[in-house]
């Protein structure tokens, strides 16, 4: 079975890891760092705002389980794509709606989902969500990598 590879920015990236682990098709969900100008950055690196990686979470699929529209509507389901550098309460660049695409095929497909959902009339507002290559992934501290499911929650506590 050939695996492919997603990433998403949705705020924080707790509640994006658990929503997508629960996707039938998703392999595994990994919360990262991305994005940004630091090598190796830390949590607290990226808390500071100096470093310009987004919270992320590098999704592995099977694309004969799920394809990759079907992430972007997931995706999309759930976080506010038309709020600049936040979600709910989560303040920052690194909270930033952005899709990291990892080939011109990813690429189309989300430029041609965010125009189609930004003509929809969904929502009130622009669509602000970044879409741009995959740059270096750095895996995110252990005790945040299923965060959620070690505390016996379904989603963030906002």
């Amino acid at each position: 079975m050939a695996t492919e590879k997603a990433t998403f920015g949705a705020g924080c990236f707790w509640g994006v890891e658990a929503t997508f682990r629960a996707v039938p098709g998703v392999k595994e969900a990994i919360v990262g760092y991305t994005g940004g100008k630091t090598k190796n950055p830390t949590y607290e690196d990226v808390c500071s705002h100096t470093t310009g990686h987004a919270e992320v979470v590098e999704v592995e699929f099977d694309p004969a389980t799920v394809s990759y529209d079907q992430l972007l509507d997931v995706f999309w389901s759930n976080h506010n794509p038309t709020t600049l550098n936040r979600q709910g309460p989560d303040v920052g660049d690194q909270y930033r709606s952005v899709i990291f695409y990892h080939s011109p095929e990813q690429q189309a497909a989300a430029e041609a989902s965010k125009a189609r959902l930004d003509k929809s009339g969904r929502f009130k507002n622009p669509i602000v969500t970044f879409i741009e290559p995959a740059p270096a992934f750095y895996r995110a501290e252990e005790y945040h990598q299923r965060y959620l499911e070690k505390r016996g929650l379904s989603h963030c506590a906002l």
